[in-house]
């Protein structure tokens, strides 16, 4: 179901992110169960968590907001598709996205930036994090398209 029915048959039950994402991934409309991290232009959790056995799940990082450093790339990206994530959003920037865009994998970001982040091992995983408006927590559904991000405790059909 797209994010418009969603909106229109469960208001009560649904949340809206108010960002102005773009979509980068060459899957537009994606949706599962969210895992969060949360760090500042270093994505060595980001790293960790694509390697991982992602069951359908969303990332959602919470890059600060950066446009300085990218938090996700196409070797990353692509793991993440081998490993069964069904998206990424990233409150931040993404790089490589000409080869993220021909990748299967739902892919939405604030912008692109060429540079790369640090690696120091920062940063926290599966923690609540709130930007957009919402605070979004582990274990709650989303569902993503070209119209938005809905975010609800439970999934919806």
């Amino acid at each position: 179901m797209n994010t418009c029915d969603l909106c229109d048959l469960h208001e009560e039950r649904v949340r809206v992110l108010e960002l102005p994402l773009r979509d980068y991934g060459g899957r537009l409309a994606f949706d599962g169960r969210v895992s969060t991290i949360k760090a500042y232009e270093d994505n060595s959790l980001v790293r960790e968590a694509v390697a991982e056995d992602g069951r359908g799940r969303v990332l959602v990082i919470d890059g600060g907001g950066s446009m300085r450093r990218a938090m996700l790339g196409d070797l990353l990206a692509a793991k993440a598709l081998d490993n069964g994530w069904a998206g990424v959003l990233v409150f931040g920037a993404i790089r490589d996205s000409g080869a993220i865009g021909a990748m299967a994998l739902g892919v939405k970001a604030l912008g692109a930036c060429p540079r790369k982040t640090d690696k120091l091992g920062q940063g926290a995983r599966d923690v609540a994090v709130e930007f957009g408006g919402l605070v979004i927590r582990p274990g709650e559904w989303l569902c993503a398209d070209q119209d938005g991000v809905v975010l609800a405790d439970e999934e919806l059909r």
